[in-house]
């Protein structure tokens, strides 16, 4: 080995000594300086000088960096090497085994992977080829996993030309923050898309795996509206792969009657993106927005219309009635102040039972207020405490200044509930407990009221009948109540109580199945605790 050669492995610190040494003994014509140079250079020294090196390090630098990356690449020398002697040696057989083994083979991949930082996603280079006479051109590339990109694509009506739709809130597309809706798609991984249709893209996207890459020509503005804060609950069942209308299947969200939605944009007039309340995390899907599901619902109505029954419950509805979204928010329960609970049911269901028995499981907590009439006081009845009697004229001023939150009249003789009666109950701390004819929700659903709202419903008519029958009911179709209900007064329940669901079951907060009074009840206090002690949605207009 050369003089020259060897100093390349020297100790850089050792390297500077000994040219330093060599110039001295140049000068000073002094020949006993070589036992010195030949010190410095010695292997022994040099090994123990980089010992020292890397043990004064340790502490200095936290951070740990492989030494190697191909680990298995020297795993699979060694066992090239230990193959013929592993029937010599069993110490040799026992490594050659190990070596082999699939959990330190997976630990030496994984050593590498993360040495070679093989973890990220591998993007292609990006081309670079744009003509200078086109529009300003951006190339954005996104690695497909299993999810959807969350983005829908249309054909703009004047140019004829492929452009993003919408962007889906959460979805792949969003998170990147690199596409955005009215952006023109020109290629689609290399595949000019120029007098393709939507259909014909999608294909494309479909059959394309890994990294896709979109040449673009921007928008003028970009989607980057806030995320809204809407909460709607919904009044109808949807499901997108059942929607020939929705401009992509798998972007829809499916939803049921009754549950929350977050409403995160609004932007389209026929399509909002929603997610179901909870699923913070979750990609929003495509929904039908309230004006385009009231233009369905009427469409619907119309094709059946010369039913007679569909012509009578159209007579009930006019647009406002139509139930698609409702906007809803958290109210919570204020100490000392409690909505009232209102029952709502056909005639004979038993809410008027139920009601009593809640009235009478604690007097001092929940109320019914008085109802007025103006038929005349009968024997034993006490003013005040059945009825409050008063003249007729004086109860048709006070309807027509709207005093009564429900009044009808029956054989001649008006009878009502008045605002002032059910807003003293509540005033005084107390649950106000009503069972008003169906047609008093809309007056009682009010924002000054907040109130609790159940439908008693009746099971089925073997059911129903069967349970009046054990329970010896008496028909409250018969002023005497000396009789059981007739099998047409049943099926009338029935019908009617279909008819109230129809119509109103938008307007219930719950709803209590009452072919066992006992059970009914239990449910009745369960809800009427409910309602006192949990926060629940309700109309936002109630919630300031």
């Amino acid at each position: 080995m050369t003089a020259e050669v060897m100093e390349t492995c020297l100790d850089p610190v050792l390297s500077r000594l000994v040219t330093s040494l060599k110039e001295a003994e140049s000068l000073s014509g002094e020949q006993d300086l070589g036992f010195l140079q030949s010190l410095l250079e010695s292997k022994e020294l040099n090994a123990l000088v980089n010992v020292h090196s890397k043990i004064a390090k340790v502490g200095k630098d936290d951070r740990v960096a492989p030494l190697l990356s191909s680990s298995m690449q020297v795993a699979v020398e060694v066992l090239e090497q230990l193959a013929p002697r592993c029937h010599i040696s069993p110490l040799c057989k026992e490594v050659f085994h190990l070596l082999q083994t699939p959990h330190l083979q997976s630990l030496l991949f994984a050593h590498d992977s993360i040495a070679k930082k093989d973890f990220y996603p591998h993007l292609p280079d990006i081309p670079v080829e744009v003509d200078e006479d086109e529009e300003t051109i951006k190339i954005v590339q996104l690695v497909k996993n299993n999810e959807p990109l969350g983005a829908t694509i249309k054909t703009d009506d004047e140019t004829g030309k492929i452009v993003i739709a919408r962007i889906m809130r959460g979805g792949a597309a969003d998170r990147s923050g690199l596409i955005h809706a009215g952006d023109e798609v020109i290629e689609v991984n290399g595949i000019n898309v120029e007098g393709k249709t939507p259909g014909d893209v999608l294909h494309i996207l479909e059959n394309s795996e890994g990294t896709i890459t979109f040449k673009i020509v921007p928008s003028d503005g970009k989607g980057g509206q806030r995320e809204s804060k809407v909460r709607v609950r919904a009044h109808f069942d949807y499901d997108p792969l059942s929607d020939p209308y929705i401009p992509c299947k798998e972007a829809g969200q499916a939803f049921e009657r009754g549950d929350i939605l977050h409403i995160v944009s609004q932007d389209d007039a026929f399509w909002w993106q929603a997610r179901k309340e909870g699923d913070r995390n979750a990609r929003a899907g495509l929904i039908p927005s309230r004006n385009l599901q009231e233009r369905r619902i009427i469409h619907e109505r119309k094709l059946v219309e010369n039913s007679n029954e569909s012509k009578t419950e159209n007579d009930d509805f006019d647009r406002e009635m139509i139930a698609t979204y409702e906007e809803v928010a958290k109210l919570y329960p204020r100490p000392g102040v409690y909505r009232p609970i209102i029952l709502i049911g056909a005639p004979g269901v038993g809410r008027n039972e139920l009601k009593r028995r809640l009235a009478a499981r604690d007097p001092e907590k929940y109320r019914t207020p008085v109802p007025y009439t103006t038929r005349p006081i009968r024997t034993g009845e006490v003013p005040g405490r059945e009825y409050i009697f008063i003249p007729r004229d004086k109860m048709e001023t006070d309807i027509q200044a709207g005093k009564f939150i429900e009044h009808g009249e029956y054989k001649g003789h008006l009878y009502g509930t008045s605002a002032e009666s059910v807003r003293s109950i509540v005033n005084a701390g107390c649950v106000c407990i009503l069972s008003p004819h169906y047609q008093a929700i809309k007056a009682l659903r009010t924002p000054q009221l907040k109130p609790f709202i159940i439908h008693v419903k009746p099971p089925s008519f073997d059911q129903l009948k069967e349970s009046r029958e054990a329970a010896r009911a008496r028909s409250t179709f018969d002023e005497t109540n000396s009789r059981g209900f007739t099998d047409e007064e049943l099926e009338d329940m029935i019908k009617s109580a279909e008819r109230i669901d129809f119509l109103y079951r938008h307007f219930f907060d719950d709803e209590i199945l009452n072919d066992d009074l006992v059970k009914a009840f239990e449910m009745l206090v369960q809800l009427a605790q409910k309602s006192e002690c949990e926060p629940l949605w309700a109309p936002a207009t109630w919630v300031q």
